[in-house]
């Protein structure tokens, strides 16, 4: 583990861990997710040197249910996620509020503007305001490091979780970090008062009172943090900048231009790191406001919140009037429209011959991965049956909605397929087929599968197993392909449909006449194609 005497260049992700290892957490959980795989990664490497626990679970919120163990122990707990999977872990994450927390919780989310390996934009700071517990956003690697750590104190001087907020940019860009020292773990010591933590209704209640009553300390903690930074003297108070996370970065970048343009005279500046939205701060920094630009990474949080603490004479600027772009990651260039300076002139060398618009270079499978013949003998099996469907999944095989492929009509979340091919073959499609990875299907699949087995449910379940958690980095599965048989059988599958197929093409036209015979059966089946993913392979032989 890098010491307090180094100075270490690290991922934002990797910041987060060194920190959380610094403040003395004891054990620390996760699910993958781009943007907040190297996180655990980084962990689980230490804990493999003899480092405190870290390990990967079935989904986020087996995961956030595991710290909530160490919590209720006394000791500090960390759990990474992306931003999607807060959806999934919403449930422990909004009734942990009402916990009396003991050892320090810090809940890691990456969120994913842009969406770069994402179904969708969510910003996860209205879930830290929807469960009203505190939140921190850092905008460098150094914050990040030392957000982490201090996430920890707050959780346990307030005795809730503590939300870390981490965008795309900041997770995998690498920085300078000067850690600082190692804190011993906590000692075991478990909560005394249990009825905080037994959420029947007469304690919840209580609870949730005694949650009210926090804010008023969470927000004053908010306001007074050393991160939320005001900068009113020698300013144009009529117009005000509020920037966030790495909206800060992207407006300090443009200050030369801006100064020029303003003749040297600087608009009135808040930076928010901290949330509760400190109230105070932004009241203050724009009094003497005629407009005010908000410039956040992700949704227009802060600006949505502008309108009930500013009068209404301020006009509120940023993503929901179109100053900004609403969609999409920010960067140095596109903040410019807002400030009101003109795009950076770009150079081209004089005689330089004009270089034609680049082809785009959609992802695809790499060359010779299973998935490719899984798909192509799905296609065969399926060929004239009518009317049929394919939904599918979140994983590498994703990508069989492509061509040249084009194999798939669904994805919409972790485990989705196999319900929503319940739902076709109960609204009268005859030919229903879910294709879901094996990490996919421990994570949020089975569920669905118990409700089709229950059901009897005329439909075809097709797990992809490769042996990997293959799209986040060739992460290694915590459920073994060798259990998947005996798990699915207890689920109610009948064992004459269930199937385990080698997904290779020179099988490809047995494989396709068994699976059609599996989909024309009415009733449920399930077929699972097993090769490993070349990647991962590589990478154990390695």
């Amino acid at each position: 583990m890098t010491s307090a005497s180094d100075n270490v260049a690290l991922l934002g992700d990797e910041a987060v861990a060194l920190g959380s290892l610094h403040a003395g957490v004891s054990a620390s959980y996760g699910y993958p997710g781009t943007p907040s795989t190297e996180i655990l990664e980084y962990l689980i490497a230490e804990y493999e040197r003899g480092g405190p626990a870290a390990r990967w679970c079935a989904n986020e919120k087996t995961a956030l249910e595991a710290a909530l163990g160490v919590s209720f122990a006394g000791r500090r707990a960390l759990v990474t996620m992306k931003h999607v999977g807060l959806n999934v872990a919403s449930d422990p994450f909004i009734n942990s509020g009402l916990l009396g927390i003991k050892g320090g919780l810090v809940v890691a989310v990456a969120d994913d503007p842009g969406m770069h390996s994402s179904q969708n934009e969510q910003d996860s700071r209205f879930y830290g305001s929807y469960a009203m517990v505190p939140c921190l956003e850092p905008r460098n690697q150094q914050e990040a490091y030392d957000m982490a750590r201090e996430a920890f104190e707050v959780s346990e001087r307030f005795h809730v979780p503590a939300l870390l907020r981490l965008t795309t940019r900041l997770s995998h860009a690498r920085a300078a970090v000067s850690p600082g020292n190692t804190r011993d773990q906590n000692a075991l010591s478990k909560a005394e008062d249990t009825s905080c933590w037994t959420l029947l209704p007469l304690f919840a209640r209580r609870n949730y009172r005694f949650l009210i009553e926090k804010q008023r300390d969470i927000l004053a903690w908010s306001t007074a943090h050393r991160a939320n930074t005001l900068e009113l003297n020698d300013r144009d108070g009529s117009f005000a900048v509020i920037t966030a996370g790495l909206g800060g970065n992207y407006y300090e970048e443009n200050l030369e231009d801006l100064a020029c343009v303003r003749g040297g005279l600087m608009p009135a500046r808040l930076h928010i790191g901290t949330y509760p939205i400190p109230v105070g701060l932004v009241q203050r920094a724009c009094e003497k406001a005629e407009r005010v630009l908000v410039i956040e990474e992700g949704q227009p949080f802060i600006e949505e919140r502008l309108r009930g603490i500013l009068p209404q004479r301020v006009s509120i600027s940023g993503k929901l009037d179109g100053a900004l772009a609403r969609t999409g990651e920010l960067d140095p260039d596109n903040v410019r429209k807002g400030l009101g300076l003109s795009p950076r002139p770009s150079i081209l060398a004089q005689g330089a011959l004009k270089i034609p618009p680049l082809p785009g270079r959609p992802p695809q499978l790499c060359q010779g991965c299973p998935h490719s013949d899984s798909y192509e003998t799905i296609k065969k099996a399926i060929s004239g049956l009518e009317p049929v469907t394919v939904t599918a999944d979140i994983g590498c095989y994703s990508l069989g909605a492509l061509p040249p492929y084009a194999a798939i009509e669904s994805i919409v979340c972790m485990g989705a397929s196999v319900g929503m091919a319940k739902g076709a073959a109960d609204a009268g499609i005859r030919y229903p087929l879910a294709v879901i990875g094996d990490s996919t299907f421990i994570h949020s699949g089975i569920t669905g599968l118990i409700d089709a087995a229950a059901a009897d449910t005329p439909m075809t379940v097709v797990i992809l197993d490769n042996s990997s958690v293959a799209m986040t980095g060739c992460q290694e599965p915590i459920f073994s392909s060798a259990k998947l048989r005996s798990l699915i059988l207890s689920l109610g599958v009948p064992p004459e449909h269930l199937l385990e197929l080698e997904a290779k093409k020179q099988l490809m036209e047995e494989n396709a006449a068994r699976l059609r015979g599996e989909i024309t059966h009415q009733g449920l089946s399930v077929v699972i194609f097993r090769r490993e993913c070349l990647e991962a392979a590589r990478k154990r032989r390695k």
